[in-house]
């Protein structure tokens, strides 16, 4: 017998835990919905003695269990002592004395009638990689898409969400990085023009909660539970997915059980490989899609550039760099190690024109900057890593100040480098690292390149 219930409720909570009071529902409709059973509730936090008697805690929503994540405090509310999870802490408090509420009631049926307007053509390697990709999904088994930079990943996804959705299925896409969603959102939404998609990020303004498509970054997870039939984690090696297990927790704890999840990525990690091999399948692709080979870095001095830019001087190499994209009218990005030293950059490097601007995680006018590079209306941007990824502009030339700091790993080169010659019009680009001297992840990501042009053989 089917539980009664308001189908709006149902829209908002299927497939979410959600704390109880950030509902935006009235308090006696979600009283009535856990009366019915449609509704179920889990304490928020639960605590159990550990193997010495000491207090070992767990987050409900996000399945953090690090002691140092904890904070005990006397509550008010239970009156007692009383913890809360910090972990997932700016999605609202989640203590032992709060609850939790998932949807137990009759589950949505989502519309199997959906449109693929991409009008594109696949590779032969692309093809196959979907191909497969999909075989992976019906015997729901982890798949790993190895593909360079450039070589169309996004488009090899196309037909195997076509497939899921057509089959009344609930598909995510996540991304450790909200500017890979913000990349992602439009191309998705003009692929897929008669499915309901949402993308989910910090500030997002959401309006279909029941979305049957969902690109999300991955910390917008910690709020689903049993929702997704299948879940691709694009750019599965970034920042900070790889390195918060609570994050892969969530990926986990999102999808439904049983449910694939697969992983896309330029540069996987040795581990990802290996872990996708042993239960799963693996597509390799070494070419773009437009067959030209990835552009080489090419190596340049940049002596005591810190102490120049400190003193408001630009390095004469990268002055003359930045003067020949404005000259040439070629968009460019230049990025830097660490925030201070860009913008002390910005001030001096903004005198050879003022429209470049500087963006880092925090800035405010991060999103509208990005755009208006890929716009037109800005010539260039100096960045930090936060647009290692997800940024796709014709004819983007790429330049490196201090590429040799260690926060400039292989991986981090290799995507950032990939960023150049993905338009077919503009298949080259330059890609320079100014140095203080050559590193070992320098020449390893050279070597990774040259191995990767070649075909995945060592050349």
């Amino acid at each position: 017998m089917n539980k009664p219930f308001d189908p709006a409720v149902r829209e908002f909570l299927d497939g979410r835990i959600w704390l109880r009071q950030h509902t935006p529902f009235p308090m006696e409709t979600i009283d009535a919905h856990i009366e019915s059973g449609a509704i179920g509730t889990i304490l928020g936090v639960t605590r159990k003695k550990g193997l010495f008697g000491q207090a070992q805690h767990t987050c409900n929503r996000c399945e953090n269990t690090n002691p140092d994540l904890f904070t005990v405090f006397h509550c008010l509310r239970c009156e007692g002592p009383c913890a809360y999870c910090r972990n997932c802490l700016q999605m609202g408090r989640v203590s032992m004395c709060t609850d939790l509420m998932v949807w137990t009631g009759e589950r949505t049926e989502y519309p199997t009638d959906h449109a693929l307007a991409w009008e594109g053509t696949l590779t032969v390697h692309q093809q196959r990689a979907s191909e497969e990709l999909y075989e992976s999904t019906l015997l729901a088994r982890p798949h790993l898409i190895h593909a360079v930079c450039g070589s169309g990943k996004t488009e090899i996804l196309f037909e195997p969400i076509h497939r899921l959705l057509s089959t009344g299925k609930r598909v995510c896409i996540a991304a450790p990085r909200v500017d890979v969603i913000l990349e992602l959102e439009p191309r998705l939404r003009a692929a897929f023009p008669s499915t309901t998609l949402e993308a989910l990020y910090g500030g997002a303004d959401v309006k279909a909660f029941d979305a049957q498509l969902i690109l999300a970054t991955t910390h917008q997870l910690y709020r689903f539970r049993h929702a997704f039939d299948a879940i691709f984690v694009d750019e599965a090696d970034a920042f900070p997915y790889t390195a918060e297990k609570t994050l892969q927790h969530a990926v986990r704890k999102a999808v439904k059980p049983g449910a694939p999840i697969h992983f896309v990525t330029a540069t996987p990690s040795d581990r990802l490989i290996a872990a996708v091999k042993k239960s799963g399948a693996v597509s390799t692709i070494y070419r773009r899609y437009h067959g030209h080979a990835l552009p080489g870095p090419r190596y340049q001095p940049l002596w005591n550039y810190s102490k120049q830019l400190n003193k408001g001087h630009i390095p004469k190499a990268l002055e003359a760099w930045i003067l020949l994209r404005l000259k040439q009218d070629e968009p460019f990005l230049v990025f830097f190690h660490e925030i201070e030293l860009m913008m002390k950059a910005e001030s001096a490097i903004r005198k050879l024109d003022d429209r470049i601007r500087a963006v880092h995680s925090a800035h405010p006018d991060r999103k509208q900057h990005v755009q208006d590079l890929r716009s037109g209306l800005i010539p260039g941007l100096l960045t930090t890593t936060i647009l290692e990824r997800g940024i796709t502009i014709k004819n983007i030339q790429v330049a490196f100040v201090g590429a040799e700091q260690s926060i400039f790993d292989r991986g981090a080169l290799v995507q950032i480098g990939g960023r150049v010659g993905r338009n077919v019009n503009h298949p080259t680009g330059d890609f320079v690292l100014f140095h203080n001297g050559i590193s070992y992840a320098m020449d390893s990501a050279k070597r990774e390149i040259n191995r990767l042009n070649a075909g995945g053989e060592t050349p």
